[in-house]
């Protein structure tokens, strides 16, 4: 029995290590396999993965390839019908190898098979004969038929054809004009092309988005321009604007704002200095309406209402503690005395004896339509009034709602204050001036 148990014993410590070791081994195989088929399982993932990434990546590049072809044909079907506009600066009093013959360009583009040509108002100063310069290197001479320089408009008229035989007509071999769009249809985020010729770099084409529409664009700048006389109170600003980030420099004024139709939407104007991708174009809608009228007449008539807003952030955060928590509106700042503002009854703010200012009237709606903003009051005018009309103001004074009748009248004119300009007895001659906080704009 002892000889037994002792024999048995020895038995189990032989075969123990056997044991062991296939168990480890048994282990050390079952990892091995489950490491394989994982690593097999990630290699196949992974695989998955690189051909969708490529999948994702060739119709990305597709896309861009698209798109890229698409920008081509448009800036090809355009090109032919937007000029560079060569207008010589005046000669300096000393002329000096540097200075002799400058000339700056320019951009504008054919509006009509009449030989119109658009551009900005401030691109052409006071010259009145232009020289311009086709794509397909045909110059041509032409005059400048109407001006409105508030809303920073100009048209010419092509008038001789200095690469073409004297018995040709003017307009011969014009190519197609531009197809003037509908700016209402804008879409924040939609993309726009723009073409001019910024520093001189002729044919030259950008891509962006539009940023926002409705902008109030303040157009001093050009109308100092224009008359080469400085108006601290003049400060009309252009309704209706377009914002993008399309690269918009010095030389793209007057060149158009396409949409991917190839059509106008609208006409670069001006960026903000120093600015990253910050511009601005005259809506397509604006020019529709005032060119028919400068090719007609030569000018154009702005509204005029003869009252300042006050759309300066700290002053409305004052002005709107007095007022409804729900109530919304915009604040007048001033009026012009014996203007229409002022004949209709409406007041501006005013300081006591204590220099607090003290809001004026706030107006929630014109024409039954609600008033959030300066944008939304001065854009209602410049679409849907003229001079003569009249206006139906809805008015918040003094915890009580008032309705007056405004009638408009034509933009005062500006020649007086070329003859004296003086700050001694200033007057606000715009549909609606903004006071905001300065932002230096460069007109392109």
């Amino acid at each position: 029995m002892a000889l037994h148990y002792e024999a048995s014993r020895i038995k189990a410590r032989t075969a123990r290590p056997a044991t062991i070791a296939k168990f480890k081994y048994d282990i050390r195989k079952s990892l091995y396999c489950n490491l394989v088929q994982w690593v097999r399982k990630e290699m196949i993932y992974a695989g998955q993965q690189q051909n969708l990434s490529i999948v994702k990546t060739n119709n990305t590049n597709f896309g861009l390839l698209n798109e890229a072809n698409s920008l081509d044909k448009i800036f090809k079907q355009t090109k032919e019908s937007i000029v560079t506009i060569i207008r010589a600066l005046p000669s300096p009093t000393t002329v000096s190898p540097q200075t002799q013959n400058t000339s700056v360009l320019e951009s504008g583009f054919l509006y009509d098979n009449q030989g119109h040509i658009i551009t900005n108002n401030h691109a052409i100063g006071d010259t009145k004969i232009i020289n311009l310069l086709f794509e397909n290197g045909d110059r041509r001479t032409a005059k400048v038929i109407g001006r409105d320089p508030l809303d920073d408009i100009a048209v010419l008229k092509i008038v001789e054809n200095l690469s073409r035989q004297a018995q040709q007509p003017k307009t011969s071999l014009l190519p197609s004009p531009l197809i003037i769009g509908n700016s209402s249809n804008l879409r924040i985020g939609q993309p726009v092309i723009a073409i001019g010729n910024p520093f001189g770099l002729e044919e030259t084409m950008t891509a962006g988005i539009v940023s926002q529409t409705g902008r109030l664009l303040p157009g001093t700048t050009s109308v100092e321009n224009f008359l080469r006389v400085h108006f601290p109170w003049v400060a009309y600003s252009m309704p209706n604007v377009i914002q993008t980030d399309a690269p918009i420099n010095s030389g793209n004024a007057g060149g158009p704002l396409l949409n991917l139709q190839g059509q106008v939407i609208g006409m670069n104007t001006a960026t903000i200095s120093h600015s990253n991708g910050i511009g601005f174009a005259i809506s397509s809608n604006v020019i529709s309406r005032i060119v028919p009228t400068l090719v007609a007449k030569g000018n154009y008539t702005n509204p005029y209402l003869g009252l300042a807003l006050d759309a300066s952030p700290s002053a409305i955060a004052e002005d709107y503690e007095s007022v409804p928590a729900k109530l919304r509106g915009v604040f007048v700042n001033a009026i012009e005395k014996g203007g229409p503002a002022d004949k209709a009854g409406i007041h501006g703010s005013n300081l006591d004896q204590y220099y607090q200012r003290h809001s004026g009237d706030m107006i929630v709606a014109i024409d039954a339509r609600n008033v959030t903003k300066a944008e939304d009051f001065m854009s209602y005018i410049d679409g849907h009034k003229t001079a003569g009309d009249t206006l139906n103001l809805t008015l918040y004074r003094d915890g009580k709602m008032l309705n007056l009748i405004a009638n408009l009248k034509s933009w005062p004119s500006l020649v007086p204050y070329i003859c004296r300009p003086t700050l001694n007895n200033t007057k606000i001659i715009s549909v609606a001036t903004v006071f905001r906080q300065y932002v230096p704009l460069v007109y392109a």
